[in-house]
């Protein structure tokens, strides 16, 4: 398909509902080839719903590992099948949604070691887990532990300047004490617990691979400003636990050469180099060309968040936003949110609609929704912690097609424009990622409310993207080559750019009023502040009067 000689690197991205593989030409600066392998439909006889499995009231949301695992085999399957020449790909990095955990006995790595190119990974690894399926990042539980570890850090803020966060129910150690708990036998036996993105790593490689600082800090264990593992988060979350982490390492170290697995199976090279795989969000920031001050971006996926590009270390003592570690070397600061993708289908599905018609709604309705509010906690909710889902309507009726459609986008961001203030550095200018960022009356309201240009993409995958991107680096920097995060991500990102969407002037202050109407929406539901419905009809004389 290309000639012999050529420069690809490739990204591998496991994100919740999907692995989405990308392999770019360095040289050419293009991308070879993309993929997605949707888990339900792909791989049904798991029985994932969007890629998980929940309880029954859906605060337990869990993933299989194994599902991850077969997902990886058949996109270089289907690579073989396509006829590309995987004898190209000089590096390998990856993604992985972040704060998900595996659990692994001392059978993992020398299986890993040894896997049989006639059978599957799969097959061979049945036996190598304490735990057969991964909580994931949905998952609420673990209130309990949260506040325990909290405690034994000396309290909220204590804990924000240990680990960049307060100890929220996704994170790994809140969720590595819990399993501790239930299950103290099966801790014992459990060798190593391996985020997402080591876990796949550890595939590729052939042996445990380390845990980058990017994914890393978002386990409340890391030390944000060491970037080592901190004892006394340790000891607060579960015993023994050092000896059951993989090491921490730079987003940029090659880890290893690929497994001679994939070289006889697959027929990739067996000097192919194996960079770090970090989390989605790190990678992210680096498939947005987020690698500056004054950029920020929004994913619109599973989970909506909000992140940006830190120089330096900027902490939020609400509690409610993280700091990870950043692939340059530097820090992000993020905002996560559960009800983003699965609560605009429950609006869309509910009133019977298709994307273009709820686009249509969209741009026929007018900003500020004529003072009707949504708080659109159809799931339970990071931001605010809303653990039992309720959604709230302020002057509108569940039956309103319209008013719903508008309700929901405007709510989603709103609430990133009012959580997202204790960042340091001010977005000039805001990319857009993720499945619904292909639609431009959704990024609209965004540019709107937040009064800054949104750059809109052609590539969706920005994860698996910015892991491809990180490949390179790392592969350029063996080799002596010298190109720099700007110049390499702006060769990639300035072919995928499809257009950019400018603010609204006129809705300015309109927006402005309404972030503090909906804050006051927000506060009222919580319980900490009065009825706004006074606040709302002042809002309703002064815009639509």
């Amino acid at each position: 398909m290309m000639v012999v000689g050529s420069e690809w690197t490739m990204g591998v991205d496991t994100s919740t509902q999907s692995l989405t593989g990308i392999i770019i030409d360095i040289n050419k600066s293009e991308i070879v080839y993309k993929r997605k392998i949707n888990f339900d439909h792909a791989l049904p006889h798991y029985q994932t719903e969007n890629g998980v499995i929940y309880s029954e009231n859906k605060t337990v949301v869990h993933s299989y590992p194994l599902m991850w695992v077969e997902a990886l085999e058949l996109l270089f399957y289907e690579m073989n099948e396509r006829g590309l020449t995987l004898e190209n790909i000089k590096a390998i990095s990856g993604s992985g949604q972040q704060h998900g955990t595996v659990y692994v006995n001392d059978l993992f790595e020398p299986t890993l070691k040894t896997l049989k190119p006639e059978e599957s990974i799969k097959n061979q690894l049945e036996g190598c887990f304490t735990r057969e399926t991964s909580p994931i990042w949905m998952d609420s539980c673990t209130t309990r532990q949260c506040e325990e570890i909290r405690n034994a850090l000396g309290g909220l803020k204590k804990t924000i300047k240990i680990t960049g966060s307060n100890t929220f129910e996704r994170f790994s150690g809140p969720q590595i004490r819990k399993f501790s708990q239930k299950n103290p036998e099966k801790y014992t036996r459990t060798a190593r617990i391996h985020l997402v993105s080591s876990f796949m790593a550890s595939l590729l490689s052939g042996t445990n691979a380390p845990i980058d600082h990017g994914d890393g800090a978002g386990m409340n264990l890391m030390n944000i400003r060491t970037k080592e593992w901190d004892p006394r988060a340790l000891n607060a979350t579960a015993p023994n636990l050092l000896e059951k982490l993989p090491h921490l390492c730079n987003s940029f170290d090659i880890i290893g050469t690929i497994s001679p697995y994939f070289v006889k199976k697959y027929g990739f090279p067996k000097e192919c180099s194996i960079i770090a795989f970090s989390g989605d969000n790190p990678n992210s920031l680096i498939g947005t060309g987020l690698i500056k001050r004054g950029r920020a971006a929004i994913s619109l996926g599973t989970s909506d968040t909000f992140f940006s590009y830190l120089k330096k270390l900027s902490l939020d003592f609400q509690g409610e936003g993280h700091v990870f570690g950043s692939p340059t070397g530097d820090y992000m600061s993020l905002i996560c949110y559960k009800n983003g993708s699965l609560a605009r289908e429950v609006i869309k599905t509910q009133f019977n609609l298709d994307w273009q018609s709820f686009s249509q709604i969209l741009a026929d309705t007018p900003p500020g929704n004529h003072g009707k509010v949504m708080l659109p906690y159809f799931f339970p909710e990071i931001v605010p912690l809303v653990l039992n889902p309720e959604v709230k309507r302020f002057g509108l009726d569940p039956e309103d097609k319209e008013g719903n459609v508008r309700a929901i986008i405007e709510a989603q961001f709103l609430s990133m424009r009012l959580h997202s203030q204790w960042i340091s550095e001010k977005p000039e200018v805001i990319f857009a990622t993720g499945s619904a960022s292909l639609n431009k009356e959704i990024l609209q309201v965004a540019a709107d409310i937040f009064n800054v240009p949104i750059y809109q993409f052609q590539i969706t995958d920005s994860a698996a993207l910015g892991a491809a991107l990180r490949a390179a680096k790392s592969y350029s920097d063996l080799n002596a080559v010298e190109i720099s995060w700007k110049q390499l991500t702006s060769k990639f990102l300035s072919i995928q750019e499809k257009e950019i969407i400018y603010p609204n002037e006129t809705v300015k202050d309109l927006y402005e009023d309404m972030t503090n109407l909906y804050n006051a929406c927000e506060l009222y539901f919580l319980g900490k502040d009065t009825n706004p419905e006074e606040k709302r009809i002042e809002f309703i004389k002064k815009y639509f009067s």
